[in-house]
């Protein structure tokens, strides 16, 4: 068990030329699954109402933990139909975490992006590469990108997007290098914990 290793092969500060890049790494996956990961912080009302019409289902939540005056968890509850700018403000930033069927909403998703932290994540397997003794593993490879941030471990903020590859728990520099070459780039730096 445990988590896959993520390197970074691809960094920009346009959000949709790393969902590009994200996309042209899925496009080698052999098997992708069916549902994508997405996150993302909403630090403004623009930012909720725009997420919203992408993903009208969803349930907004705190960001971190909230209590009220006496000390009580407080859980949000707010009706994005009918609720004011006002009542939104209080309880910015919000966060949305959702599963969607792959191919259905990520390009609005992205363009629906506001300042905060996001990512796409897209889990699959890596073709198995026999000569090399590599293996896809499908616990563990995919694609993530991450807006506005450079880690795989959602932290803080940064102005430009990463494009991560996820390998095997031990990970593996060799695949994660011809994976970024195939997009033109290089590994950026060290594995980081992946989901």
């Amino acid at each position: 068990m445990g988590n896959s290793r993520a390197y970074p092969v691809f960094q920009t500060t346009d959000a949709s030329t790393a969902y590009t890049q994200a996309m042209r790494l899925c496009a080698l996956l052999v098997e992708c699954d069916d549902e994508v990961g997405l996150f993302a912080e909403l630090r403004t009302v623009a930012d909720v109402r725009q997420m919203a019409a992408v993903l009208p289902e969803t349930n907004f939540d705190s960001v971190g933990m909230r209590t009220g005056s006496v000390g009580e968890d407080v859980c949000f509850g707010l009706d994005v139909a009918t609720a004011d700018d006002a009542s939104w403000e209080a309880h910015l930033p919000l966060g949305v975490t959702e599963h969607v069927p792959r191919g259905s909403v990520e390009e609005r998703f992205v363009a629906a992006l506001g300042g905060g932290v996001a990512a796409i994540d897209w889990h699959g397997l890596w073709p198995d590469e026999p000569e090399a003794n590599r293996y896809g593993d499908a616990m563990y490879d995919g694609v993530q990108v991450v807006f506005h941030g450079e880690r795989a471990q959602l932290s803080r903020w940064t102005e430009h997007h990463t494009v991560f590859v996820h390998v095997t728990n031990w990970g593996d520099l060799p695949r994660a290098q011809k994976l970024a070459a195939h997009i033109g780039s290089e590994v950026l730096g060290e594995k980081q914990l992946g989901w």
